[in-house]
């Protein structure tokens, strides 16, 4: 009240009564409005998982690592693509022809593809299929050296001196053609990596480098936000173009990404249920999540379940095998050395001991399990044989180790305890082991500009052909060019690798990569230690999740239930 009057309206008490039950009904209509949208939330179905190494880019061009090759695998798609058992399928392309000498491809596409209708490409005004012109844009934004691309090798293959300069050609709007300089039967698998994803030029051109921040695919994902650091969000694609039996996918409405660095906190947000799938172990949990067999650890059982197969991954140490300052009068440079140490330490009790029975003793090849010509009854390799190692060195001329300097192993801190078993072992022959500990990166570096004798190092596949690794010790690929990290140089092993080049079937380029993997062994460039094993932990909520030996992550066909 103030100077005598009434600040409240004068209505009859009938009137507040109705006012009151208004009210009511109104609270009541929220109540339900509320209820309904949070059930509709609540009925969403969002795949999490975290990324401790974090994302640098959403662009295919630049998708190097595992986590950026995942988060472009759900937002983009290439001509061919890989199924669960690393066969091609097709995926933008339907249908594809090879030429007899195997240098020319001619790839059909589907008209039924439209980029991600973002707030670039809005509906309906720019709704945009892919033509073939924007393969032809795409493949030529990866060589072209303004893009800096680290897939920029993949088309070292191709022939530039075609008439007009071009090495990828649009027919029409759904036939693409590639011409090669020679033939090169992997080719196909190459294609199926991230970086040959297909984008529109539009985006490219209009956001220029902040493309990796504002991705326009055609995957089963679009992009919705991401916050640097700290979350990734993509969302299902309504117009994607695949179905199975009958339902497009795919079947998730979005994906999360977090990027929490510390593992066990990882660990324990997983345990937790708030993230639905985690790959790989750490040693801050392998112990909690599996038993000293490898088997998952009964107390989650009832939560988690474990997936695993081989892993295309080939964990090694490689000899520098030139003659150069750094190996002057080196006894590395002897090959009984290098057999000698290869047969000086038992690989299964080191996976037995150290990584819990996870992947298999490197007993074989390069080449690793799971990849075509691996084969368990191929008669080279290296086990455990210390009366054999000994033999090697007396041979050498220092009958156990007597005159043997010591031998130093480069090796980054990540992989101490299993080089610490490996140098133990070989102590027990007659060796004298030193470990020089070095930061990976400074390490990688090292490698590639030869300044390392004996070094550690691994090779996970590009694609899923043998050649891959058998690359590894062609003598035209010496490092920094090429992938011979070793210097390995074999007149007899070259000609049998420009032969598979030539070889299109693969019954007959199989015998040629089990005589080159024999040769390897022979000669002793490398220790292989083990074959590695991908590990998948799950949420039992999710459903349909794959698993690869590629390690590769699709989320189409993934299903969550809710509780």
């Amino acid at each position: 009240m103030a100077n005598g009057f009434s600040t409240v309206p004068k209505y009859g008490s009938k009137m507040i009564i109705k006012l009151k039950i208004y009210g009511l009904i109104f609270l009541l209509f929220l109540c339900i409005s509320s209820c309904r949208n949070e059930g509709a939330y609540e009925k969403r179905t969002v795949f999490r998982y975290n990324e401790s190494a974090g994302i640098t880019s959403l662009d295919p061009a630049f998708a190097k690592d595992q986590a950026n090759i995942w988060a472009c695998n759900q937002l983009y798609n290439g001509l061919v693509q890989l199924d669960n058992h690393l066969r091609i399928q097709a995926c933008l392309a339907k249908s594809w022809h090879i030429s007899e000498d195997g240098k020319t491809y001619t790839f059909y596409l589907r008209d039924d593809v439209y980029f991600h209708q973002t707030d670039f490409f809005s509906f309906p005004e720019k709704k945009r299929k892919v033509v073939a012109e924007d393969v032809v844009y795409s493949f030529n934004r990866i060589v072209d050296r303004k893009t800096a691309s680290p897939g920029a090798w993949i088309f070292h293959l191709v022939d530039t001196n075609q008439q007009g300069g071009y090495a990828f050609i649009a027919l029409d709007d759904t036939t693409v053609q590639i011409q090669l300089k020679h033939s090169f039967p992997p080719f196909l698998g190459l294609l199926c990596m991230q970086y040959c994803s297909v984008v529109p030029h539009e985006a490219v051109e209009a956001y220029g480098k902040d493309f990796r921040k504002h991705p326009v695919g055609t995957g089963p994902f679009m992009f919705k936000t991401w916050k640097e650091g700290l979350k990734l969000v993509m969302v299902k694609n309504p117009q994607y173009f695949e179905f199975e039996q009958g339902e497009r996918l795919p079947y998730l409405d979005a994906v999360s990404i977090s990027f929490i660095i510390d593992k066990q906190s990882v660990f324990m947000e997983f345990v937790k249920g708030n993230l639905d799938f985690m790959s790989g172990l750490d040693a801050s949990y392998k112990d909690e999540l599996l038993t000293t067999d490898g088997q998952l650890n009964p107390v989650y059982r009832k939560k988690i379940y474990m997936l695993s197969m081989p892993y295309l991954n080939t964990e090694y140490l490689g000899f520098l095998m030139e003659d150069t300052p750094v190996t002057k009068d080196n006894p590395l440079l002897t090959k009984e050395i290098r057999q000698a140490i290869n047969y000086g330490f038992d690989r299964k009790k080191m996976l037995r001991f150290l990584r819990s029975n996870i992947g298999m003793a490197g007993t074989h090849g390069i080449i690793p399990y799971g990849l075509p010509p691996f084969d368990t009854n191929t008669a080279y390799g290296y086990d455990y044989n210390p009366a054999k190692a000994r033999a090697l060195m007396a041979k050498a001329g220092y009958p156990e180790g007597k005159g043997l300097p010591p031998i130093v192993i480069s090796v980054s801190e990540s992989y101490m305890d299993v080089i610490q078993y490996m140098a133990y072992e070989l102590e027990q022959i007659g060796f004298t082991i030193k470990l020089s500990k070095l930061q990976s990166g400074t390490q990688r570096q090292m490698i590639a500009k030869s300044e390392l004798p004996f070094f550690r190092a691994s090779w996970i596949a590009d694609y899923p052909d043998a050649e891959n690794y058998l690359s590894l010790f062609y003598s035209q690929n010496f490092c920094p060019q090429g992938p011979n990290y070793t210097h390995y140089s074999n007149p007899q092993y070259d000609k049998l690798y420009e032969q598979s080049l030539r070889t299109t079937h693969d019954s007959l380029r199989l015998p040629l990569y089990r005589q080159m993997d024999s040769l390897i062994m022979d000669d002793a460039p490398v220790v292989v230690l083990y074959y590695d094993q991908v590990l998948r932990f799950v949420n039992k909520q999710v459903e349909n999740i794959d698993n690869n030996a590629m390690n590769l992550l699709s989320l189409k066909r993934v299903k969550k239930k809710n509780n």
